[in-house]
């Protein structure tokens, strides 16, 4: 994940939004298409009231697709309780969400992920400002996850309310990767570009297109072009 002034446009098909009866056939097709992570939803049906998929299935992603670079997003009521699985199954990003932990709690999942040897994001849902991500977790944390529609199940409508929060999160953190995941497609990606994300979720508007590697290229594009209108950092 990106220190840099300005990070790098990368683009995550959510899984979630695959044929799961052929699952290494369709990440590695995506990683065919131009995707540079994989983003693995790992629900509890405890902090969302949806069950996804686990470790075991991490697992077979990671033996059976070259190239799978796994951002696992852990929807999940104990962040801490699942990091070892997670980092043994091959995931090499693990966000929980700072409604699970509190800013106390943060701190310590944060350490015990990096101590994994996994890249650390941070994320807040709908109803949660941005300023709930502190400065000194934002500066710990390598990625912000903004969350654009309720988590805990795909396909819904992209919420443009949340987009503010993004750019509050880039003009404090100007070098850290920004995520947005939530209803995200071409027709909504450019007011996450040009607020300050760099890292695109989308589930079913690139796994259902006829041309994946078409919507992923316009995804990075409006990232590339959205660049321009951001803070730098010092």
């Amino acid at each position: 994940m990106s220190t840099s002034s300005t990070p790098s446009a990368k683009i995550a098909p959510s899984v979630l939004a695959s044929d799961f009866g052929k699952l290494t056939a369709e990440c590695t097709r995506m990683i065919k298409d131009g995707a540079d992570w994989l983003h693995m939803d790992v629900m509890d049906g405890h902090f969302v009231p949806n069950i996804t998929i686990g470790a075991p299935v991490l697992k077979s992603v990671s033996d059976s697709v070259t190239g799978a670079w796994m951002d696992c997003h852990m929807m999940v009521a104990d962040p801490a309780r699942w990091v070892k699985d997670v980092a043994d199954a091959g995931g090499k990003s693990y966000t929980f969400h700072i409604e699970a932990t509190g800013e106390e709690g943060a701190d310590k999942v944060i350490d015990l992920i990096h101590e994994h040897g996994m890249k650390c994001g941070v994320a807040v849902s709908p109803h949660t400002p941005s300023t709930a991500i502190t400065d000194a977790i934002g500066n710990k944390a390598d990625m912000l996850l903004v969350m654009t529609v309720v988590p805990g199940r795909g396909g819904q409508k992209f919420m443009a309310e949340c987009v503010p929060k993004v750019s509050e999160l880039r003009a404090r953190f100007p070098g850290k990767d920004i995520q947005v995941d939530g209803g995200l497609s071409e027709k909504t990606v450019k007011p996450c570009a040009d607020a300050g994300s760099n890292v695109i979720v989308a589930g079913t508007a690139i796994f259902n297109a006829e041309n994946p590697s078409d919507v992923i290229f316009k995804l990075r594009k409006a990232v590339d072009d959205g660049k321009s209108s951001w803070p730098k950092a010092a």
